[in-house]
């Protein structure tokens, strides 16, 4: 099984909000998830990131990958003073 740190959506139509999880590879996006480890939302300005860095380590650790977008997240996060 492999795990991956991707976003799933919430919010309504044109207000999305996402939520950072951990969820198996082949589950759907809105699908079943194993943890949730934050949150990103868009349409604040700046855009509001928010990480639980101990439940981060913890998957990173046990192997799970995180998407293209997440990993970009994770690095705009970890850039803030």
């Amino acid at each position: 099984m492999a795990v991956r740190i991707r976003l799933t959506r919430l919010g309504r139509k044109k207000r999305a909000f996402y939520r950072i999880i951990v969820a198996d590879s082949e589950s759907k996006r809105d699908g079943k998830f194993l943890d949730i480890v934050g949150t990103y939302n868009p349409l604040t300005e700046p855009a509001e990131i928010t990480i639980n860095n101990d439940k981060l380590q913890e998957w990173l650790g046990k192997g799970a990958q995180p998407t293209t977008t997440v990993k970009s997240l994770i690095s705009k996060v970890a850039a803030r003073p």
